[in-house]
């Protein structure tokens, strides 16, 4: 695919222009009206463009980012109709939030082949079905703006823990402390990747140039809002509105950016932003913080803030369950997700590996407080709300997660959907072998006689309903589990 970035004179953004159409779509004769016009998308388009703003002071732990220029990074990918759309075929808009570690476009356009046909993208697959998507990557995650005193600084990665006593530090550079397990210690001179200490640091540890976390929860939903704005002026959604997406840690911003009683100052009119969504995805959600930012036991978070990863791939189950759910990793799609990290991230690229001058690369992500997504935010949400989970996810983001979300949820039109075989990263997990098969019935969004692709199939499938009609399996409200053969069933009211 071939790209050209131009700064446009007089705009505020930069666009990178996408010359090629990328997975081009055959449409059925139906597709076409008499007087010309498409009803379905021949095609699709992909395109990154920036949105600038500047840093309000008291948005970020750290002042000094107080007034800085900053710019987040948007993927889109929208559908395409080379004779026009018909004036019948409403505009769709989503905007997907990325979780803790992969960035946006790696979560929600994964540039892996799939074993049916296609790739494993959810927004190729949203824009095949007429959806315009819009996946930022959040400050501080990919190309958006991460500051040359903040995640550009590979000392602002962490120092080694306190000495026992939790007060004295034998380190003469300095010590660190942490609030969760997810943000470690010790990565600038971890012996093995992710380790900055050979490359880049030369081997010598450095004293931090921030001290603080990069970001709180508050941060992120202030980008939200940008993107969600942002995605209506392009989009032009019929409705005037997206549908909200949020996986994993995203769960969690989406769930504050709803959250109507958000006190925060710096982010008024929480209701006005509320009526920009039409719907709302929990998928692998984390769940059960304070409703505002609270410090930790010890009274200290983290005190650093870059944090460093390789890999970000599907995980491991437990081997019973990797032998019941074969297929599940799709063949290379660890190694796709890693590499389109580094792609995403071309500064961390040059990190990591024991050999000085051969970087292995790693990807950074920021630093940041949870709050603000409990059962008491999720009580006050309004919009029609599905909640997706894989059955093989594991804690912090359990299916009791799905439950509690779904339980504690007021709304009428609410829907709990599990899925047998999906693991925390089930929108890339697929299937193989006699399972896939169903003994009766057919895969939820699949074709009669025709095998389940997997979990990443009926995460696809369930974006694509709630989106477009606000039900899953044709019901507006319920619950219900997706089996390891792919065929959905109602299991609750």
């Amino acid at each position: 695919m071939s790209k050209s970035k131009r700064r446009l004179r007089g705009a505020a953004f930069t666009v990178v222009a996408v010359t090629a159409l990328a997975g081009v779509l055959t449409p059925p004769p139906s597709a076409s009206s008499a007087a010309g016009c498409d009803k379905a998308p021949t095609g699709v388009q992909v395109s990154d463009h920036f949105l600038p703003f500047t840093v309000p002071a008291g948005l970020m732990p750290d002042p000094q980012f107080d007034g800085l220029s900053a710019e987040l990074q948007v993927h889109r990918v929208q559908p395409v109709y080379a004779n026009g759309k018909c004036h019948s075929v409403p505009n769709r808009a989503a905007v997907l939030i990325h979780g803790r570690t992969n960035y946006g476009p790696t979560s929600f356009d994964l540039r892996q082949p799939a074993p049916e046909g296609g790739e494993l993208s959810v927004q190729k697959a949203l824009a095949r079905a007429g959806i315009d998507t819009f996946a930022p990557n959040l400050l501080g995650y990919g190309r958006s703006t991460r500051f040359a005193h903040g995640l550009d600084d590979p000392g602002n990665a962490s120092l080694p823990a306190y000495n026992p006593d939790g007060i004295t530090c034998s380190n003469p550079v300095g010590c660190d402390r942490t609030h969760v397990p997810v943000f470690p210690l010790n990565q600038q001179g971890a012996a093995q990747d992710p380790t900055l200490f050979t490359n880049p640091l030369g081997g010598q540890l450095r004293a931090h140039s921030s001290h603080v976390r990069f970001a709180r929860v508050d941060t992120f939903v202030r980008d939200i809002r940008q993107v969600i704005d942002d995605a209506i002026a392009r989009a032009q959604p019929s409705d005037g509105k997206v549908t909200l997406v949020g996986y994993s840690a995203g769960a969690q911003f989406v769930g504050r950016t709803l959250y109507a009683g958000n006190p925060n100052p710096l982010l008024p009119h929480s209701d006005q932003y509320i009526a920009k969504v039409n719907r709302v995805v929990f998928a692998a959600s984390l769940f059960g913080f304070d409703t505002e930012e609270t410090p930790p036991p010890g009274g200290s978070f983290a005190t650093f803030p870059l944090h460093v990863f390789v890999g970000g791939g599907p995980g491991n189950l437990p081997p019973d369950r990797e032998a019941a759910c074969t297929g599940r990793v799709v063949a290379g799609s660890r190694d796709q997700v890693a590499a389109q990290n580094r792609e995403e991230d071309p500064v961390g690229a040059q990190w990591g590996g024991n050999i000085a001058g051969h970087p292995t690369g790693v990807a950074r992500s920021p630093v940041f407080s949870s709050y603000g997504w409990n059962t008491e935010v999720a009580a006050q949400l309004t919009p029609p709300t599905l909640v997706i989970h894989g059955l093989e996810d594991a804690p912090p983001t359990s299916p009791a997660n799905a439950d509690a979300i779904y339980n504690a949820a007021q709304m009428t039109n609410k829907v709990l959907v599990k899925v047998a075989c999906g693991s925390h990263t089930f929108l890339w997990e697929g299937c193989s072998g006699t399972r896939c098969t169903p003994t009766s019935g057919t895969p939820y969004g699949g074709t009669p006689g025709a095998p389940w692709a997997g979990p990443h199939s009926t995460f696809k499938a369930a974006l694509i309903e709630w989106i477009k009609s606000g039900t899953f399996n044709g019901a507006p409200r319920g619950q219900f589990t997706v089996n390891e053969s792919g065929v959905a069933s109602a299991t609750g009211p």
